[in-house]
C-alpha cells in the first residue's frame, strides 16, 4: 500500500484530503506542520509527501529540502493557494508536482495516481 505523508496547517483541507487519499486506498499520515512531518521523515517509510508550501515553523520547501536529505526516495508534491509561491516552489524543488488551491479532491487523487502509475479509476 502507497503511504502519503499529509503535512497541511488548515484543520479542514488537512481532514479533507486524508479523508479522500484513504478512500482512494492509500494510508495517510497526517500533521499540522513541517516541523511535526520531519521526525515521521526520518523514523518511517513513505511513497509520498504531500504538503502544503505556506506553514508555520517551517514551509513546505525546506521541508521537501529536508525530506531529500533523509528520505531521498520519498517522492514530493505540494499544494498551494499562492501563485508566487508556487513558483517559488518550481525553482526550488524542480521534481515536485505542485498544485495550485483550490481543487477538486478528484484532481489530487489523479494527480497521486499518475505519479505512481497507477489506474486512473477512482472511487471516492
Amino acid at each position: 500500500m502507497i503511504r502519503i505523508l499529509l503535512a497541511e496547517d488548515d484543520s479542514a483541507m488537512r481532514t479533507y484530503l486524508a479523508r479522500a487519499l484513504e478512500r482512494a486506498g492509500y494510508e495517510v499520515v497526517a500533521v499540522d506542520r513541517g516541523t511535526e512531518a520531519l521526525p515521521h521523515l526520518k523514523t518511517e517509510t513513505f511513497d509520498l509527501l504531500l504538503s502544503d508550501i505556506v506553514m508555520p515553523e517551517m514551509d513546505g520547501i525546506e521541508l521537501a529540502q529536508r525530506c531529500a536529505e533523509v528520505a531521498p526516495s520519498t517522492k514530493v508534491m505540494f499544494i498551494t493557494g499562492f501563485a508566487a509561491v508556487s513558483l517559488r516552489a518550481s525553482r526550488e524543488a524542480p521534481h515536485a508536482k505542485v498544485l495550485s488551491k483550490p481543487f477538486h479532491l478528484r484532481d489530487i487523487v489523479m494527480e497521486v495516481q499518475r505519479l505512481f502509475g497507477l489506474s486512473e479509476h477512482i472511487q471516492l
